[in-house]
């Protein structure tokens, strides 16, 4: 199972919005089979092994098959892969965890076990839930995996008073920045982060088969169609009032405009998480600026902080978070360690919300 996780690796950045998996098919003490999740529309990781033992002279029948996620057991882009494997005959069928797609949900085990397929389960569980992480957010809660990435010195500061904010972390941490926004399904930044900085929001520090799709929250609908994270099809604007002229404009331009407000004629935040969900967003990826960054805390939307911290001292800047000031200290919002990583000369957190 662990070198299934590995194969189910693999698909990092290619399988969503379908769950990264990895499958090894083992006979007679022997490797005969591997393959995992190919993007949407392709084979699935046990289609993958069958084919891979196929085509070195195998035969698979009577073998074992490790998989890190429940074989599916209905119809999509593909057919079931539980049909699959009781076809080829194997003889047992160890999976990481269940499937939480509710269409899916334990059927495809029952199925195999209905077939006469001796069937384990829970094996390796966290580790192949954490490879999809993301996955099992929407499927579990219907909204995707929300993870916020910052920068800042070991005082918390992300930039100078007046804004100044390049570079305060190492060029190593900002690749790997890079990977983290690879494996999202989209990327999300505020109207004053592109007002202040003009990012593009893309993956450059590593070859990527597609690109995340890139989210701006812009309530007042004020953006400059000159925006660099406009450049190129396939953005998405989240605005709270109209302005029937820059919509027409922006849509024109192969943007997509769409309205979510709240009471107080802001985006309205959760709605928007609900609606990522909607749109099979496993994993956000959250780079904004301080205010954003708060009303997104605020509002429960977050799940994870990458926080990358540099060892340097900014004195007055501008903070990681706008939370204001609390009565009580017992008000504290509480979050726990998950890893803390050296990368380059910086320290990555990732910190979760409890």
């Amino acid at each position: 199972m662990t070198l299934a996780l590995k194969w189910a690796e693999r698909g990092l950045l290619t399988t969503a919005p379908n769950p990264r998996v990895g499958c090894i098919i083992v006979k007679d003490n022997c490797i005969i089979g591997a393959g995992f999740t190919q993007p949407p529309g392709g084979n699935h990781a046990e289609i993958e092994a069958l084919h891979d033992a196929a085509v070195k002279g195998f035969d698979v029948r009577g073998a074992t098959v490790y998989v890190t996620l429940e074989p599916c057991s209905h119809f999509g882009r593909t057919p079931p892969c539980c049909e699959a494997l009781i076809r080829a005959g194997v003889a047992r069928v160890v999976a990481a965890l269940q499937d939480p797609n509710p269409l899916v949900a334990g059927q495809g085990l029952a199925r195999l076990k209905a077939a006469g397929i001796e069937i384990v389960c829970d094996v390796l569980a966290d580790a192949a839930q954490e490879m999809n992480i993301g996955f099992f957010s929407r499927m579990q809660r219907g909204k995707p995996w929300v993870r916020m990435k910052v920068a800042a010195s070991l005082d918390g500061k992300t930039a100078l008073a007046d804004g100044q904010s390049q570079w305060i972390t190492s060029e190593a941490a900002r690749d790997d920045g890079h990977a983290w926004r690879a494996r999202a399904g989209a990327i999300l930044t505020g109207i004053g982060t592109v007002n202040a900085d003009d990012p593009q929001m893309t993956v450059r520090a590593l070859t990527v088969a597609r690109q995340p799709l890139r989210i701006v929250i812009d309530s007042k609908l004020a953006i400059s169609p000159d925006a660099r994270v406009l450049a190129g099809a396939g953005s998405l604007v989240v605005a709270a009032q109209t302005n029937p002229g820059k919509e027409a404009l922006l849509r024109d331009m192969g943007c997509e405009v769409i309205f979510l407000p709240n009471a107080t004629g802001k985006v309205d935040l959760s709605a928007l998480m609900q609606e990522l969900g909607r749109r099979q967003i496993n994993e956000l990826h959250v780079e904004a600026g301080c205010k954003l960054n708060g009303s997104l805390i605020r509002a429960g939307c977050v799940d994870e902080l990458l926080l990358y911290l540099a060892p340097s001292l900014i004195g007055d800047g501008m903070p990681m978070f706008a939370l204001g000031a609390l009565e009580l200290l017992q008000h504290k919002r509480l979050l726990r360690f998950h890893e803390i990583r050296q990368i380059g000369e910086d320290v990555r957190i990732l910190a979760r919300f409890n």
